[in-house]
């Protein structure tokens, strides 16, 4: 898009033709980067603790300076401890002696909380930051690239290849669907070895041969490997070093397994048992073979699909407590009348916004877990007016759906890129190309500046008024805009109570702007690259962000460090989300996978897989037990956090899917696509329509119901306007918002 403004940019809010509605109605291994390269495969015979190979010692090495630079130390343990390493044979075969602090450098994640008291004057939590080093060390190439020097006759790696293709399409249907998965990961790493030895000639003719066989889904990958052509292009490419130090994980059933392994041994192909050996992760279990759309359904991600184990840790995604707080009778009820004309006794009404949740969810985890903020007056005014509202929303269902507000940005010849509401739908704020944000008012009330200085010396500051007299009529005006990022901004997100905003750039940057002054408080810089997205907490003072170097970081507005680095992803990380309970951070790839990290240790404890595109969107269920993701695979996937399975599959979007949002009460599901549409998903018959007995599936996966015109309930085009945003009101209704697409 052009970065020059041709004309004024207008906000436009109209209203679409809906149904009507009333008004007033894991384990340590598992998020680590580079951990499948820690599993042991099953086909692996090596007894434990045996000492490396000579020729293996370097790619030892260089794994373990990488994963200590990333403060893995358990995760160095455990290989130092199967490779039968000595600590100070390591330390002294190092290549370049620059590994990363000793294994206590981190201690105990735990003791890394810090619980801070708490005062009403100055409300002050934090979580103790964790020592940090470069997120850019990288294990030496060179070393890295070594393991592909043992190699047999490259004019026979089509022969082995082609035996192989042979052997699975002639074996029974039920095992050929999980021998096939076998295909990509063989091919990948015979090419690689066959560039890597300058046998150029035979890996273009070997590439040429079965690229055409591999998934559909994997052909952007294909890409990127068909331009590793020569062994000077392996130097440094992030790909390779993705695929060489993370290995690929298949989920095979112990029956096709065997039939694999009997035919290696027959046909003495060292060649494929050798990289299986080396590269892969056989994840057997014992039962049936899943079938090929079980396969497909789980499969698509970088680095295969998540190992079981992966996925068994307990998440505490249950909700925390509510503070009880005593709610007013609203003014117009105190003064209500009587049938006899005599005004009504003031009565004092009791109920709390805790009320639904007096007894502690028992999936939900200690109140004191992570440090939260304490409450201030403030805070409480506005949980009483969110309970106000709440008696007021209207609760929706597949006969009564939502109202559908759009706001369509015109004439944003910026390029808008961004969008955010605050939780009571009275401000908005986007993020533009020209590194720009910009913020408006949604209701009548005008945007205005706090006053200067001198100009608060003479308030009577004991007025009952002091907050609006402390406002600058002179400074009204519907927007304001917000200048300071160097490049394009990529997320925006407003703090709970609305003082503050948060915005994410491609200058490496995250500002924290006030929305009483409108000016910038703090420039966090960590990220090294662009950051693509950023949210605060739903308590405040947290936020998270995510961006191009791959990890996600935990940060505290008043740290100018980060607290906590989410290492794992193999790509770009591209959107970021918190759990209603605040202490869960979700993050969306490029490398096709969705991952959820505990906030109190950094711990990776879900591994999501399934969707054959980037995560652009991520939703999480009010209760907190179900996730929502939208992908360019035009797809919603569904997902149980408890169990950590995918449970539902939503089709019908026709390009990438940008916004996703669950209603106030979690009946709806609303997803908003570059296709120019909103849909409106029945949740909770998706959610009530799961089999709770098919979870106990030895395989790990549950047969997933094909019912996605059953749960469509509606479509809802705009004129020529992709949905970036959706948002709920606290009465449910929905507000979408996008610019309008010209082209």
């Amino acid at each position: 898009m052009a970065a020059l403004q041709d004309g004024p940019m207008e906000l436009d809010a109209e209203k679409e033709t809906k149904p009507e509605i009333l008004s007033d109605g894991t384990s340590n291994l598992s998020g680590n980067t580079g951990n499948g390269a820690l599993s042991s495969s099953p086909l692996t015979a090596a007894p434990a603790g045996a000492a490396p190979k000579p020729e293996d010692q370097q790619t030892l090495i260089a794994v373990l300076q990488f994963l200590k630079r990333n403060k893995l130390s358990e995760s160095v343990d455990i290989l130092r401890r199967e490779a039968g390493l000595a600590e100070d044979q390591e330390d002294s075969q190092a290549a370049d002696g620059s590994g990363g602090g000793k294994d206590g450098d981190g201690g105990d994640a735990k003791s890394l909380l810090s619980r801070v008291s708490i005062t009403a004057a100055a409300p002050q939590s934090t979580l103790t930051p964790m020592p940090i080093k470069s997120a850019e060390d990288q294990p030496d190439v060179r070393v890295v690239l070594s393991a592909y020097s043992q190699q047999g006759d490259p004019f026979l790696y089509k022969v082995y290849y082609s035996d192989l293709k042979n052997f699975i399409e002639s074996v029974l249907d039920c095992h050929r669907a999980e021998l096939s998965q076998l295909f990509y990961p063989l091919f990948v790493h015979m090419y690689l070895e066959l560039v890597y030895n300058n046998h150029e000639s035979e890996a273009k003719a070997f590439f040429d041969k079965f690229s055409g066989d591999q998934e559909c889904y994997y052909l952007d990958d294909l890409r990127v490997l068909c331009s590793l052509s020569k062994r000077e292009h392996m130097k440094g490419n992030e790909a390779l070093l993705d695929f060489r130090t993370s290995r690929f994980v298949l989920r095979i059933s112990r029956d096709s397994y065997q039939l694999l392994k009997r035919h290696l041994q027959e046909r003495h192909n060292n060649q494929i048992w050798n990289i299986i050996q080396e590269h892969l992760y056989i994840d057997i279990f014992d039962g049936m073979p899943r079938s090929k759309g079980q396969i497909d359904s789980m499969s698509g991600s970088l680095a295969g699909e998540a190992k079981r184990e992966v996925n068994k840790a307990k998440v505490f995604h249950g909700l925390l407590k509510e503070p009880e707080i005593e709610v007013p009778l609203d003014d117009e009820d105190d003064e209500a009348e009587n049938e006899e004309g005599k005004p009504k006794k003031k009565k004092t009404k009791k109920d709390s916004i805790g009320s639904k949740s007096k007894k502690q969810d028992p999936n939900a985890p200690q109140q004191n877990r992570i440090p939260l903020p304490e409450l201030k007056d403030s805070d409480k005014l506005d949980k009483i007016m969110y309970m106000k509202e709440s008696t007021k929303r209207i609760r929706l269902s597949p006969e009564n759906l939502p109202s559908i507000c759009f706001y369509t940005f015109l004439n944003a010849y910026q390029g808008l890129t961004a969008v955010d509401f605050t939780d009571d739908s009275s401000l908005l704020a986007g993020g533009f190309a020209d590194s720009t944000v910009r913020v408006w008012s949604v209701t009548p009330k005008k945007l205005r500046k706090v006053k200067s200085a001198a100009d608060l010396n003479v308030i009577d500051k004991e007025s009952d008024d002091v907050l609006e007299r402390i406002m600058d009529e002179k400074t009204a005006s519907e927007s304001k805009i917000l200048h300071g990022h160097s490049g394009p901004v990529y997320g925006v997100s407003f703090s709970p109570d609305r003082n503050y905003l948060l915005s994410s750039s491609e200058d490496s940057t995250i500002r924290l702007w006030s929305l009483q002054t409108f000016t910038c408080l703090v420039g966090y810089k960590g990220h090294n690259y662009p950051v693509w997205d950023t949210q605060f907490s739903p308590f405040g003072y947290y936020f998270v962000s995510g961006g191009h170097d791959r990890v996600a970081r935990l940060w505290a507005t008043d740290h100018y460090q980060p607290l906590r680095i989410f290492a794992g992803h193999l790509a770009d990380v591209t959107c970021t989300r918190f759990h209603p309970n605040s202490n869960y951070v979700v993050t969306g790839s490029t490398d096709r996978t969705i991952r959820l990290w505990d906030v109190l240790n950094g711990n990776c404890v879900r591994i999501f897989t399934g969707h054959k595109g980037p995560i652009h969107s991520l939703a999480f269920a009010p209760n907190g037990k179900f996730l929502a993701s939208g992908s360019t695979d035009g797809r919603v996937l569904l997902w149980d956090l408890g169990h950590g399975l995918m449970i539902g599959e939503l089709k019908g979007h026709t390009d990438t899917i940008y916004a996703l949002k669950f209603s106030r009460d979690g009946e709806i599901l609303a997803s908003g696509s570059m296709d120019n549409t909103v849909r409106l998903w029945d949740a909770m018959k998706a959610f009530d329509d799961v089999e709770t007995d098919d979870f106990t599936a030895a395989t790990g996966h549950i047969h997933l119901p094909d019912n996605s015109q059953e749960l469509l309930l509606g479509t809802y085009h705009s004129k020529s306007t992709p949905v970036t945003h959706l948002h709920f009101t606290r009465r449910n209704l929905l507000l979408a918002a996008g610019a309008y697409n010209s082209q």
